[in-house]
């Protein structure tokens, strides 16, 4: 199909060398502190799961890296020329907010984000294909036409990753993207996303409170509470005594599964705590 050369342009070749990083990163709204000492370098191809408690400051760091609120320290994209620029961040919620009875379908969307040109005006050949080819990178194309009050939470999900992905971004942040999902849609997201990584050569922050999930399809694991608690992979983290002490309810409760999934090779930097 024509939209099969723009996949191919929007591909990167993984080159390994490329490096996300938050430098003394920390985020104080009023006399608060929410976030403080963050320094994370986050290397393209690899997908970090960022897990903590509930007001661990897990969404806020997503917000101060994408500019909503403001941050302290630094964060910059460092490219295979040892070029240092400002990184183009995609991102993908945990949910989108549209009335389910209106007639919007995915490619007025698309449309609406790629766009200028009012949607009621219809859409350009070029722009459908444009459409099509991102929906084909998350293996949703056939959903092009279809009203978005008429798909699953996982279908809504891969066309908002989908979009997050035009153009293809430095960083891919992901804020509990499944939330709501069932076991199986929560699977077909994660394989998805495990293989755009490799595919597009993205660097990718997870947030999530899978715990298994996060142990089959991370790189590294980054247990954040205000600051960082630790980080390594998942077997490092999930089996570091002081991290078992601080939070083992939460981690016992999946601990089995975890343990069940030894032939799971990870890459990473060694457990910090």
């Amino acid at each position: 199909m024509a939209y099969t050369n723009i996949i191919q342009k929007l591909q990167r070749e993984a080159c390994g060398l490329c490096c996300t990083k938050l430098k003394n990163f920390g985020v104080t709204i009023g006399k608060t502190e929410i976030l403080r000492d963050i320094d994370l370098h986050i290397h393209c191809g690899e997908l970090t799961a960022l897990v903590g408690p509930n007001g661990a400051g897990k969404t806020t760091l997503l917000r101060a890296i994408l500019g909503e609120i403001s941050h302290t320290g630094e964060l910059y994209f460092l490219d295979a020329r040892d070029c240092r620029r400002n990184p183009v961040v995609g991102y993908v919620p945990q949910r989108l907010d549209f009335d389910p009875g209106s007639p919007i379908s995915v490619l007025d969307l698309f449309s609406a984000c790629l766009s200028s040109w009012p949607v009621c005006l219809g859409h350009s050949r070029r722009l459908r294909e444009r459409a099509a080819a991102g929906l084909a990178s998350v293996q949703a194309d056939h959903l092009l036409d279809r009203r978005l009050g008429d798909l699953s939470g996982g279908e809504l999900q891969r066309i908002l990753l989908a979009m997050a992905l035009a153009p293809n971004p430095d960083l891919l942040l992901l804020d509990e993207p499944v939330s709501g999902i069932d076991v199986q849609g929560k699977e077909i997201f994660y394989d998805l996303v495990s293989n755009l990584r490799q595919q597009y050569d993205l660097s990718i922050i997870l947030v999530s409170h899978d715990w298994s999930l996060v142990s089959c399809y991370a790189d590294r694991i980054v247990l954040l509470d205000r600051t960082l608690q630790c980080w390594g992979t998942p077997q490092e983290v999930f089996s570091n005594e002081n991290i078992l002490r601080a939070y083992g309810p939460a981690i016992r409760e999946e601990e089995g599964q975890i343990r069940l999934k030894p032939q799971i090779i990870h890459s990473g930097e060694g457990v910090r705590a």
